[in-house]
């Protein structure tokens, strides 16, 4: 049946992302025209990621009400998984690690909807990606950055980094956060396995076991304040603090699942 059930779904995935490669590569010319590139891929970005919620059988539960753009937001990172759930809730860019940007299909996906992508290991690169996020703000849009650096099993939060939040910071800016959860249902794999995507765990095999799982349960929590600090280090430590306190972690090690 779980076999039998991901592959049902990967046409479907296809399908979805065939047609958002088509509208981003065949309206862009339009767009650009109008001076709304960006709010048209934040447009299609956000049609993509609540189809792919359908096909892949995610419930998503918010709670709160999203910041209006134009925004700065953190969360926590569990997966992949996370990028859908926060793009179909909020029009956004997200900044991403570089090394997204050479992944197939993925890569080129993510190009397309318009992610800022940085060198966390270069310095130099920190502030290039820290002025193409001012001028996604400048344009009314949204940017939403994971200051953990990499995604987790979801039995924590990270320590936040610091680097990315400086713009704010130096602008006294209000920075948004939300917190990120994830539940399977009985008898399948735990979250922290089968929904969460970290350490070595290599892609595809994740991608068909999650494709496989009857149903997910997602929670994005949207917290009510922002949060603004002059000192980055202290920004970065306030955000973590509010995000730990709303998290819930994903890992279940009952019944042998390790």
């Amino acid at each position: 049946m779980r076999v039998l059930r991901a592959a049902c779904r990967v046409p479907a995935v296809v399908a979805v992302l065939l047609v958002a490669f088509l509208a981003v590569w065949l309206g862009a010319p339009f767009a650009v025209a109008a001076g709304r590139l960006g709010a048209w891929r934040s447009w299609v970005t956000r049609w993509w990621a609540r189809a792919l919620l359908v096909v892949l059988g995610v419930r998503l539960e918010v709670d709160g009400s999203p910041p209006r753009p134009p925004f700065l937001l953190v969360a926590n990172h569990l997966g992949y998984l996370d990028i859908l759930v926060l793009a179909s809730a909020v029009p956004t860019a997200f900044v991403a690690k570089a090394e997204i940007a050479g992944w197939p299909v993925f890569g080129a996906l993510a190009r397309a909807g318009g992610t800022l992508f940085v060198d966390r290991g270069s310095r130099r690169a920190i502030p290039r990606v820290a002025a193409a996020m001012r001028k996604v703000m400048e344009e009314g849009r949204g940017v939403v950055l994971f200051p953990e650096g990499t995604s987790t099993r979801g039995d924590g939060v990270a320590p936040f980094r610091p680097s990315l939040l400086a713009p704010a910071a130096e602008g006294e800016l209000p920075v948004h956060w939300a917190v990120l959860g994830y539940d399977t249902p009985a008898g399948s794999p735990p979250a922290h396995l089968s929904v969460c995507w970290w350490g070595e765990m290599e892609l595809p095999g994740h991608l068909l076991g999650l494709l496989a799982l009857p149903r997910i349960e997602a929670r994005l929590a949207f917290g009510s304040e922002p949060v603004t600090d002059v000192d980055r280090k202290r920004l970065a430590d306030r955000l973590h603090r509010k995000v730990t306190g709303r998290f819930v972690p994903a890992v279940d090690l009952e019944e042998g699942w390790l």
